[in-house]
């Protein structure tokens, strides 16, 4: 396993993060621990949850399955750097959502006890709060991480200057700020790179591209509808229907280079340099040894070249649009 640095901190990450969405609503809790062990057997040391995880188990539920996981002992919850977000709504009463200083207070609370940890590595904004003061989330995060309950704050679904404004306020105040970005990222969708992507190096944020595979569309779908073993449907099918020549093209280059398509797709953005680790969101121990299979896989310029000619990107703003 390969390790580098969140962002400009002296955190140490794995290359791969481990999502746990899916754990607990689409898979069982001790096949769910069971990937988190072969995890953490393959090197891999950065998870990703939220407070609202949980699916048809409710908010909450994937935490409280990772608090059974930690609490099972073994040094799992001391290799594991955890990260963990708040925004969405947790229940219908007021203050029960979004960043105000006293729901960080609270959802931070409430997730520490249901991971039955003291502390967490990374809290993050899952989505930026228009209605919240900067000064008042950064006072509340500030005393979280006096209290020793955090140890960095990161983003996600930010805009470029959502994240430059953050930093701004935050060096303001002397503090920290934000050590890693969370954004969809992929060969389909290439959006972060107007602004995004030059705000988060810039600022020495850390990338976290979350739908590295855009919910499976890049991992082989046109060969396995064509085998019977997959069934398009949702966005997938909407996808297909407008792309279906480009990953047509894309499964192609991926059987030229003896690859499967989805390690050339997570191959592609190990290749990026702004990318500190994608998160991967195994439903089994077979998908988890498959992307950590494409940490092995390395693209020349010209297998990048031909993968830009497929899916061309964007151009850093305003040159994109602009002279």
């Amino acid at each position: 396993m390969e390790y580098t640095h969140l962002g400009r901190s002296g955190l140490k990450v794995s290359r791969l993060c481990l999502g746990t969405m899916n754990f607990g609503p689409h898979t069982e809790e001790a096949d769910s621990h069971a990937i988190m062990d072969a995890a953490h057997e393959h090197g891999i040391n950065y998870f990703d949850t939220a407070n609202r995880y949980g699916g048809s188990l409710g908010p909450g539920a994937t935490e409280e399955l990772l608090g059974r996981w930690f609490a099972t002992g073994g040094g799992r919850r001391e290799r594991t750097v955890l990260a963990t977000k708040l925004y969405g709504e947790m229940s219908d009463w007021p203050n029960d959502g979004k960043l105000s200083a006293l729901n960080i207070r609270r959802a931070l609370d409430a997730s520490l006890t249901r991971l039955k940890t003291d502390y967490v590595d990374i809290y993050q904004f899952h989505h930026v709060d228009r209605e919240t003061p900067w000064d008042e989330i950064w006072q509340a995060m500030e005393t979280a991480v006096a209290q020793g309950k955090i140890l960095y704050a990161g983003s996600s679904n930010f805009a470029g200057w959502h994240i430059a404004t953050a930093q701004a306020e935050a060096r303001r105040r002397n503090f920290t700020g934000l050590v890693s970005e969370q954004s969809i990222y992929n060969l389909l969708t290439r959006d972060i790179e107007l602004e995004v992507i030059p705000a988060v190096q810039a600022n020495g944020l850390g990338l976290i591209p979350w739908s590295p595979l855009h919910g499976g569309v890049l991992g082989g779908v046109i060969r396995k509808e064509r085998e019977g073993k997959r069934r398009l449907e949702g966005r997938s099918a909407e996808v297909l229907a407008t792309q279906r020549g480009a990953i047509e093209a894309y499964e192609d280059l991926a059987a030229e280079l003896g690859h499967e398509p989805g390690d050339i797709g997570l191959a592609w953005l190990l290749h990026q340099p702004a990318v500190t680790a994608p998160i991967i969101g195994p439903r089994t121990g077979e998908q988890l040894d498959a992307a950590v299979r494409a940490l092995g896989v390395k693209l020349d310029a010209d297998a990048l070249g031909r993968l830009d000619e497929i899916f061309p990107g964007r151009k850093t703003a305003p040159e994109d649009y602009a002279w």
